[in-house]
């Protein structure tokens, strides 16, 4: 018992130097890309190896908008629509979780989200789309990472140029392009509106277009745009 003990400590050493090391090499891309623009996040790989499993060839490209260079429409539509209190909390969202897991609760399976905007770029840089514990902890350990050393105004940047807005489309400037022929600046307030509305369920909207439940809930965040605080 003494010998397998010894090596079973042994082991579970190794694991946790594993996981050290595994946790400094995320930490050390989050210092990176706090000034250097990501070319690809873990959620576009899955989705383009999807793609090219269905033949339906590689996602489409991707061009990074400066974060002065996107409408303040579109920033205040997504806010309202994702993260209302963005600027104000430091990673997590607890009385929007709270609320997410009693409309859970009530309904007796995972509908709700809750997901604060930081937790969302975490999971899209690094995570699979799997459920799990272990997962849930992971994407709480990268948030902080980024609250601790990205500025508000960068993470909304980067969620804004690397979030999926359709089959394989990413990133503001190809779903302003996509959708409406214009460069992102170019942007309407309705249009903002009617982009940030689709996030939950992108890929959805790009086949079905602008449903009558779209444009409700368009019409909803256009009402709340002004309501919200954006970085500057």
């Amino acid at each position: 018992m003494g010998r397998l003990g010894h090596w079973l400590g042994k082991a579970l050493l190794g694991v946790l130097l594993l996981l050290v090391l595994w946790q400094a090499w995320i930490f050390v891309q989050v210092l990176w890309w706090r000034t250097h623009n990501p070319d690809s996040t873990s959620f576009m790989r899955i989705r383009a190896e999807a793609r090219r499993a269905a033949g339906r060839g590689d996602v489409l490209p991707h061009p990074w908008v400066p974060y002065a260079q996107i409408p303040d429409s579109l920033k205040r539509a997504v806010v309202a629509a994702e993260d209302s209190t963005f600027v104000a909390h430091h990673g997590f969202d607890w009385e929007g979780m709270r609320k997410a897991l009693d409309k859970d609760v009530r309904r007796g399976r995972p509908v709700a989200g809750g997901s604060t905007i930081t937790q969302q770029l975490a999971k899209n840089l690094f995570l699979s789309g799997r459920r799990s514990l272990w997962r849930k902890a992971e994407e709480a350990l990268i948030t902080l990472m980024l609250e601790a050393t990205w500025s508000k105004r960068r993470i909304l940047e980067v969620y804004l140029n690397v979030i999926e807005w359709g089959d394989g489309l990413f990133g503001c400037a190809a779903a302003a392009k996509h959708y409406y022929q214009i460069p992102v600046g170019a942007l309407s307030p309705s249009e903002s509106a009617r982009l940030a509305s689709m996030i939950p369920s992108p890929r959805y909207y790009d086949r079905h277009g602008e449903t009558e439940r779209l444009l409700d809930k368009s019409d909803t965040i256009e009402s709340r745009m002004l309501m919200v605080t954006i970085p500057r």
